[in-house]
């Protein structure tokens, strides 16, 4: 049987990106960036970390400028690193047809091991998918170059402009945007006698004793403990406090004790459409992929078993990036693919496939789903500019501060 990303239907191809956090492989974004660059006597001073409200302009050093205008590409081959089923190689190939070049594609499984490898010096690649925290850290070690936004005229035509000139990396110095997705809950409304988005508080469920044995949540511990955070209406959910960490280690075990809650790393795009679960913590990539997980006269998910809920504006939200490695071999041609992922019809048809959505102008909701790339009842999962108003943005943590959360989650997995 053909793997359910390969299997069309009349909502189109899709897929899921295999890599989720889990607790075993996930490793904290402040031990990286303690890490990175470390040994770099020449970075200078350590870059701030970004938050919504205190932006950082990303600084460009005077021996790593951009590349000059009006270059012609490099003959390839292009070289990408970038997480496991995070691309469509369709979309690759389309543009190695485009410009008369071949292409590779080397994957990681955390962001620990890509930036530990980048940062041996013995790595070859044009085009790297980092996540906004740790930004600060490879740039202060020298990893990535600036850009040259000459070559890149969809970041400022297509994309959402939160996101083209965003919080983490004003004037988009050194990245582009690429993915967008929400934290919500997902669950299948055969195994669900209830619409849990009408509760007064829907993230009570992950302790509703009915669904004992069939809820999930992330195998991540700061997805986990954001989402009790947000429970309680508590806003920071990068807090130091040991007072709110205290009432989420307590309400977790508590979760534990009333409903045997299971820890997944595919629960919401795999396991709920099989059916295994009701309910699921879910990020809204994974559930769009999900009707192509369901098994038999259910795939495609004809009668709209599969729901989402996010609370619109309160609930966590992120987004993935593109770069440039400093020393790429192709920097003239990696700048033409960014602008080429940024194509209204390309960063579709990647979508298509990946199922995390693109932060262009040209995707909404009613579009997604009258052209059949999101069935109908999960027209919820689709995020719109007004999104990333959300407060909620899971960011760097200090050292002490993450082994706060690290031992919360560590307290709570011991008991599960």
């Amino acid at each position: 049987m053909a793997h359910p990303g390969e299997r069309s239907t009349s909502y189109g191809w899709m897929k899921r990106r295999d890599f989720l956090r889990s607790s075993a492989a996930a490793v904290s974004a402040a031990g990286l960036l303690a890490s990175c660059g470390a040994d770099n006597k020449s970075s200078g001073s350590l870059v701030k970390v970004a938050t919504p409200d205190d932006p950082s302009t990303l600084p460009i050093s005077d021996d790593n400028s951009p590349i000059d205008s009006n270059m012609e590409p490099e003959a390839g081959p292009l070289k990408i690193f970038n997480w496991n089923d995070y691309l469509w190689p369709k979309v690759a190939k389309d543009f190695s047809k485009e410009y008369g070049v071949d292409f590779e594609i080397s994957t990681f499984y955390n962001m620990s091991e890509a930036v530990a490898k980048m940062r041996t010096g013995q790595v070859d690649y044009d085009l790297f998918f980092p996540t906004p925290d740790v930004l600060p850290k490879l740039v202060a070690g020298s990893l990535l170059q600036p850009l040259n936004h000459d070559y890149i005229p969809n970041l400022s035509a297509n994309v959402w402009p939160e996101l083209a000139d965003p919080f983490y990396d004003r004037n988009a110095h050194y990245t582009v945007p690429y993915m967008v997705y929400s934290t919500g809950i997902a669950w299948r409304k055969d195994m669900v006698d209830e619409d849990i988005g009408e509760r007064p508080n829907p993230y009570d469920v992950f302790w509703d004793p009915r669904y004992s044995g069939k809820i999930g949540i992330y195998d991540d511990y700061r997805e986990a403990i954001g989402m009790v955070l947000t429970r309680n209406g508590i806003s920071d959910v990068n807090t130091g406090s040991s007072k709110a960490l205290a009432l989420a280690e307590e309400q977790l075990k508590e979760m534990a004790d009333k409903v045997k809650i299971r820890t997944t790393i595919d629960g919401a795009y795999a396991k709920l459409p099989e059916g295994q679960f009701a309910v699921h913590q879910s990020w809204s990539g994974d559930i769009i992929a999900g009707p192509y997980y369901m098994p038999g006269d259910d795939y495609g998910d004809p009668d709209g078993l599969l729901q989402f809920w996010w609370p619109e504006g309160k609930g966590i939200v992120g987004n993935d990036t593109v770069a440039i490695p400093k020393g790429a071999k192709n920097p003239v041609l990696a700048h033409h693919f960014l602008n080429f992922l940024l194509a209204n019809k390309n960063a579709l048809k990647n979508f298509s496939w990946v199922g995390y959505q693109p932060p262009v102008n040209a995707m909404n909701p009613d579009t997604l789903v009258k052209d059949g790339y999101v069935v109908p009842n999960l027209e919820s999962a689709i995020l719109e500019r007004k999104a990333l108003d959300s407060d909620k943005q899971l960011l760097a943590l200090p050292a002490n501060i993450d082994q706060k959360w690290q031992n919360v989650w560590s307290n709570f997995k011991s008991g599960v």
